[in-house]
């Protein structure tokens, strides 16, 4: 049950997103048609205030030549005449200003086409009157009763235009009703953008925590993995180096049960050959030549005899006496032995010597000869300005000790068979010394590898238990 509402929450997390991402392009999509009815009817709203503004400017013209026109009548002033000229121009000017304003207003425009009629009929009777006075007639009755049909006729005019203000001011009113109704929709839409985006941000934040938390957890656990990972192949590696150095014990006591058997079989039958030889050399005349051929098989004999004493000596386990000593002396020691061959070819002797590490009990003249079989190997396999790097650490809790070179090196079929009795990559090397020097660190109990590259060089690691 659990698992599947953990199963269900990354689509749960989706679904959130995407309705939250649908309410906010939906919000944005309102507010941005509510924008735009709000700059149509602002754009009416200012249309209609030009209407209004013009009907004043019309009525202001119209009273303005009415002004003037009656001025000259009692003046005689002609230059009233000018500016009466001058309105009524202004005043047609703005009616034609309206009759675009307005010509997508049926109503309007009917209205306008009455206050045409009644420009016309004003303007009309008041340039009939200024005729009639300009050519001599005096004020009298008529005329009087003509300026009653001109104030009657002003009335009219101011009244039509007054109806037509009415009605664009009625328009802007329900324009302006519809701008509020727009901006408080628009601050709606707003207020729900912002309480979206308050619960998309709060949502946001909890996944977040819990994928945080989830990621957590799974780092954790990774951790906990790659560490049981790491001890287990630490492990792997610590079991394949004790298998190793058994098959290496296991292999030193196989080549020492056959060096013993070869011994026992050759030595056996090399002393009747000797014994042989002794008896031949008392029954027979001595000459020249017979004493040359008993000395050639007394040679050969000891040669034999020598050869199967260094083969049990490198299989033997060695008689040890053990004493607390330096690795770091014991070390400076062993390159002091071979001191003429270093400045013979002018190696470079690099020591990175662990100055604080502890002591070791060993063989030290058995432990000597296994450090110098491996130096005089590593400046044989350098040229001359060759570098011979030794170190010393403590590792593991064991004394570490790495020999290394920058000479010709191994390849790996040869690094395979190197403390192997006889094998040697040198012309005139018996193949003995690194077998020895096997010998020697198996009975302290210690261990020795080699890893060699190819024109790079070789490193030989040994180690020792510390003393107790």
């Amino acid at each position: 049950m659990v698992k599947k509402f953990f199963d269900k929450i990354p689509n749960r997390t989706r679904f959130g997103f995407v309705a939250a991402f649908v309410l906010l392009v939906v919000s944005y999509i309102l507010t941005y048609i509510s924008t735009q009815k709000v700059i149509v009817q602002d754009f009416w709203i200012n249309h209609t205030n030009e209407v209004i503004h013009n009907l004043d400017n019309l009525v202001g013209n119209t009273i303005k030549g009415e002004s003037a026109f009656r001025g000259y009548l009692i003046t005689k002033n002609k230059k009233l005449l000018d500016e009466y000229g001058q309105s009524e121009i202004d005043t047609y000017n703005s009616f034609r200003i309206l009759k675009k304003l307005t010509s997508d207003n049926d109503e309007q425009q009917q209205n306008l086409d009455t206050l045409h009629n009644l420009l016309d009929e004003k303007f009309n009777w008041i340039r009939k009157t200024i005729a009639d006075f300009s050519s001599g007639i005096n004020i009298n009755p008529v005329l009087l009763q003509a300026n009653n049909f001109g104030l009657l006729s002003t009335k009219h005019l101011e009244n039509h235009i007054r109806k037509m203000q009415d009605a664009e001011k009625n328009l802007w009113e329900m324009r302006s009703q519809k701008v509020s109704q727009y901006s408080d929709l628009i601050r709606i839409l707003n207020v729900i953008s912002i309480v979206v985006a308050i619960i998309l941000t709060l949502f946001s934040i909890i996944v977040y925590n819990k994928e945080y938390k989830a990621k957590k957890q799974a780092d954790k656990k990774a951790a906990e993995f790659r560490q049981q990972l790491q001890q287990q192949v630490k492990q792997l590696a610590d079991l394949n180096a004790e298998l190793i150095d058994l098959r290496s014990l296991e292999k030193y006591a196989v080549t020492g049960r056959i060096a013993r058997t070869m011994a026992h079989e050759v030595r056996n039958p090399l002393t009747n050959i000797n014994l042989a030889t002794e008896q031949l050399r008392l029954e027979m005349e001595s000459n020249e030549t017979t004493e040359l051929l008993f000395q050639m098989i007394s040679r050969n004999s000891e040669r034999i005899n020598q050869l199967v004493s260094d083969l049990l000596n490198t299989t033997r386990v060695a008689d040890l006496t053990f004493s607390e000593t330096s690795i770091n002396t014991l070390l400076e020691e062993s390159l002091d032995l071979a001191k003429d061959r270093i400045e013979l070819k002018q190696i470079k002797v690099v020591k990175k010597f662990d100055l604080g590490i502890c002591n070791i009990r060993v063989d030290v003249s058995k432990l000597k000869i296994a450090f110098l079989n491996i130096i005089v190997n590593a400046i044989e396999a350098m040229d001359t300005d060759g570098i011979l790097q030794i170190e010393t650490t403590n590792t593991n809790h064991r004394c570490l000790i790495k020999i290394s070179d920058n000479g010709i090196g191994m390849s790996k079929e040869q690094v395979g068979k190197l403390f192997e009795p006889y094998f040697t990559t040198k012309e005139k090397g018996n193949g003995l010394g690194l077998a020895n020097s096997q010998n020697i660190i198996l009975a302290h109990s210690g261990t020795i590898s080699a890893e060699s590259v190819l024109g790079k060089g070789t490193t030989f690691t040994i180690s020792l238990q510390f003393a107790k």
